[in-house]
């Protein structure tokens, strides 16, 4: 399992303040594979992968990236992570942003120019960030996770806030990126973009509810479309846990007579 996974998961248990945000997770993603990870704000998308890419704490559990130990210096410049928020300095161009990720990672210089081009800001390399429109900020936040072509890229909710035409376009990257081997792990609370992805990971409230394929989850629900395939999984999720619910009161209840 371990040489065709990027990523495994076991028994994740993450702990932030007093909310206990996952309590026993298991999650395996494919290799060269985009999995969409989806679901509603809040529900644990964000800290599964700030779990994943080492910067998160965790309780117990284990997280495992391409054979490696979550988070350690060998995986420095194997996984690539893309926050929510644009992370670049506005007041550097395009050009100077990216170059500075390429030293950091030591990258060769001939990277900033190939990225640039693949996030499709060749126009734009000379402009200051400040000076960007808010879809070209994401843009640029986006290539700096593709400086050093890494094997295994993370991106939490990539294409939030843009324009349809520039999300196309981004999707039509990751898949171009995908093709080349690429481990691609994306997460939206949009669920159109799940007919996008090769595999589906459907969380609510830090829980993985289903572990599917596009094809899979509408024909599994009967629905014609994602967002009414995703409330018929929670609607059983709901079920379930209100059966579980009243067969450990019913457990309880005969333990103590």
């Amino acid at each position: 399992m371990m040489n065709k996974a990027a990523v495994e998961v076991s028994q994740l248990r993450v702990q932030r303040g007093h909310v206990r945000m996952f309590d026993g997770l298991d999650v395996s993603i494919a290799r060269g594979r985009i999995t969409g990870l989806l679901g509603p704000s809040g529900c644990g998308k964000t800290t599964l992968m700030r779990s994943i890419v080492g910067v998160q704490r965790v309780a117990s559990g284990t997280v495992t990236v391409l054979g490696e130990p979550a988070g350690t210096r060998a995986l420095r410049t194997r996984v690539a992570y893309g926050t929510q928020g644009a992370a670049v300095y506005g007041d550097l161009t395009v050009r100077q942003n990216l170059r500075y990720v390429a030293a950091l990672l030591k990258a060769p210089r001939s990277d900033v120019d190939r990225v640039i081009d693949l996030v499709g800001l060749s126009d734009q390399a000379g402009q200051t960030v400040d000076s960007l429109s808010g879809g070209q900020e994401s843009r640029v936040s986006l290539g700096m996770a593709l400086i050093g072509s890494p094997e295994l890229i993370v991106l939490d909710e990539p294409t939030v806030g843009l324009d349809p035409v520039l999300r196309a376009e981004l999707w039509e990257l990751f898949r171009s990126l995908a093709d080349d081997g690429v481990t691609m792990l994306i997460s939206s609370h949009v669920m159109d973009e799940a007919l996008r992805c090769d595999r589906l990971l459907l969380m609510r409230a830090g829980r993985l509810i289903a572990d599917t394929t596009p094809n899979e989850l509408l024909t599994e629900t009967g629905a014609d479309d994602p967002d009414a395939a995703f409330l018929a999984l929670v609607e059983r999720d709901v079920q379930q846990h209100r059966a579980t619910r009243r067969t450990r009161r019913a457990d309880r209840a005969e333990d103590e007579a």
